[in-house]
Formats: structure tokens, sequence, C-alpha cells
């Protein structure tokens, strides 16, 4: 059976421009989105039994914009005023740009990477002597506690929001020819939102080692996996393998 359905287990593109459209195009496509998880601050309350002290500390890690809303709410829930000597370390500068929306940009130490964390690191290391939050989900990078441990770097790991499942049960899931993943947790919301779920004919996609790797710890067939040196995006790895399988296939 040719492929005709996919499922991308993430929000909508914004913009209304997005590589998919041309994907869906290109090979007579119908592509729907809809987020497999979502994220859920913690409330103060429960902050609160952390024991941190966010005033102790001289500096903040950013790796997402999702992780400044929910530092920044904290503070607010918390009523805490941070102060303008506050340093930012962000993991790129379209999440540093980000945080105009909470404080004035140009009267603040802002500083940050091209996106990889270790590339961060070697502006972080320069200001060692900082005493570093860094806000994170539930479900974070090792590699980002780790680094700073073994660099000798002085910090708090502060879990502020988490990653949970969305409801996914009005979708009929079994109506897709293929589904797209990108974290361990699609896997796991997956699980959970259909128990019975057979993947039969299904094709499924993923993105990143540990998502493959969940797919299958699943039980599941991985079909499609990125990204690869021939197919560096989600789209081009789609791409390559629809338009080979739909030309193989009969109907």
């Amino acid at each position: 059976m040719k492929i005709k359905k996919i499922l991308v287990s993430q929000p909508s593109p914004e913009n209304g421009k997005s590589p998919y459209y041309d994907l869906a195009e290109n090979n007579n496509l119908q592509i729907d989105f809809r987020p497999f998880i979502h994220v859920e601050g913690i409330p103060a309350k429960e902050f609160r039994q952390e024991r941190i002290d966010i005033l102790e500390h001289t500096a903040v890690i950013f790796t997402s914009k999702t992780s400044a809303d929910h530092f920044f709410r904290i503070c607010e829930e918390l009523r805490i005023t941070v102060p303008d000597t506050m340093k930012y370390f962000c993991i790129s500068e379209s999440t540093a740009y980000y945080l105009q929306k909470y404080i004035v940009y140009r009267k603040r130490k802002i500083f940050y990477g091209n996106g990889k964390f270790s590339d961060l690191m070697d502006l972080i290391y320069k200001h060692k002597e900082e005493n570093f939050l860094v806000p994170l989900s539930d479900i974070h990078k090792e590699e980002i506690p780790k680094t700073l441990k073994e660099q000798k770097i002085k910090y708090t790991k502060a879990i502020i929001y988490r990653t949970v499942c969305s409801d996914l049960k009005d979708i009929p899931v079994e109506d897709y020819d293929m589904l797209v993943f990108f974290s361990p947790s699609g896997i796991k919301s997956l699980r959970q939102n259909f128990p019975a779920f057979e993947q039969e004919g299904i094709k499924i996609a993923s993105f990143g080692t540990t998502t493959a790797d969940a797919v299958e710890q699943a039980g599941f067939r991985l079909d499609v996996k990125a990204p690869m040196p021939e197919a560096p995006s989600m789209t081009m790895a789609l791409d390559q393998y629809i338009k080979t399988h739909n030309k193989n296939s009969g109907k």
C-alpha cells in the first residue's frame, strides 16, 4: 500500500511555511500534526519542596525558551525579584533574544551559544566563578548536569516543568499510513493513549538515537530513521523513503 496519510507528533507549523508542506505537495500526501506530549509547569508549592534558593545564584542557564518561561513564572509565583546583576547563559541567540519578554535586554549580561550545549560550555567556563541555576524539565539530557559536574562548575539543577502525555483518544491512529516521532515521550504517549495499538502495516519514523531506541524497546518496527548522512532532516528522510516505497507499491 502506498503511503498517503501521515501523522506528525508535533504542533502545526506556525508561520504557514514548512518543509512538510513541500513534502506533502511533492508526494501527494495528507500530513496532519498533533503534539503527542505537552509541558506543564511545576507549581510553586511543589518547587519549594526542592529547597532551592533562586537568589543564592548569580547566573541562569537556559537550554530552551520553555525553560525561560517557567523560570520567570516560578519567580513570579514566589514573588521573587530577580536582581539586575543576574547573568543569563542561553543555548542559542533566539533563546537569548526571547528574554526580552521578561527583562530589559540591553541592561543585562546575556551570553549565548550556537545551539549546542558543548559550545555554550565554553562561555560558562569563562565565568566559572558564578553560581549557576539550571532550570530543566523532569525529562532532560543528562549531558547537561554531567558536563557541568565534569568541568567543576558550581550549579543547581532545578526541575520546574514536566513533560506529560497529551490526550489523543480522539485520533483514529489506525487510519494513518505513517507516524512520525521526535522523542521517547512521544512513543510513551502512543502506548498510553492506545494500549491495544498494533503496528502491522503502519510505518514508523523517528528522529534521534534515543527515539529510535524507544521505538524498538516498545516492540515496534522502525521503518525510517533520521538523521542520516544522506538525510540530515526528518523531511529529507521521509521524502527519500516515501518516493521509493510508493514507486514500488502497487496501490
